[in-house]
Formats: C-alpha cells, sequence, structure tokens
C-alpha cells in the first residue's frame, strides 16, 4: 500500500479539523494527530513518580531506660516529704504511677 508524501499531501488536524501540510503535523502522547501550533507535549505531573527506598534502620541505636520521675503532691515539708512522694516510671505509650 503506497501512502501520500511530499509537498502536496494534506493532512487533517484531530483537534481543530483545520486542514496542514502533512509533514508539518505532530503525533502528540495520546496519538493524536495535530498541527504545528496546536501540539501539546505531555504534562510533567502525568509522568509517574520515581518512589525511592525509605530507610528503616537507625545508626547507633540505643535501648530504652527507664527513668523514675518524681512529682510531689500536696505541700512540701522537710517532715512529710515521704508522705506525698509519687514515683512514675514510662515508656512510649505506658505510665505506671506508684503513691509510697
Amino acid at each position: 500500500m503506497a501512502f501520500a508524501s511530499g509537498k502536496n499531501a494534506y493532512g487533517i488536524s484531530d483537534r481543530s479539523g483545520f486542514r496542514y501540510r502533512l509533514r508539518d503535523m505532530k503525533k502528540e502522547w495520546t496519538g493524536a494527530l495535530v498541527g504545528p501550533d496546536e501540539y501539546e507535549p505531555k504534562h510533567p505531573q502525568l509522568y509517574p513518580p520515581r518512589h525511592r527506598a525509605d530507610p528503616q534502620a537507625l545508626r547507633d541505636p540505643r535501648p530504652d531506660q527507664v527513668e523514675p520521675v518524681v512529682i510531689y503532691v500536696g505541700v512540701y515539708s522537710p517532715e512529710t516529704w515521704r508522705d506525698f512522694q509519687t514515683v512514675a516510671n514510662g515508656k512510649v505509650g505506658s505510665v505506671e504511677i506508684i503513691i509510697t
């Protein structure tokens, strides 16, 4: 099968219906054949993003440490401070309160 070519070959734009020289027409990423003034390249946001690996490891990890926090409730006096002392030990997500 022979196709038209040369300076007398014309094509019809898929977007506007205007007639353009066939050698000047461009094919878009959608497959539409359009004139040079109608051509739109593919927008960069339509390309899929490149996903990089998400690092999960920690450099120089340390184990959890339980450090007591002393909370004084009431009025502080040197004679009765043990009666009002509260010790709270906690980790992420849990708190333990011991009243002595």
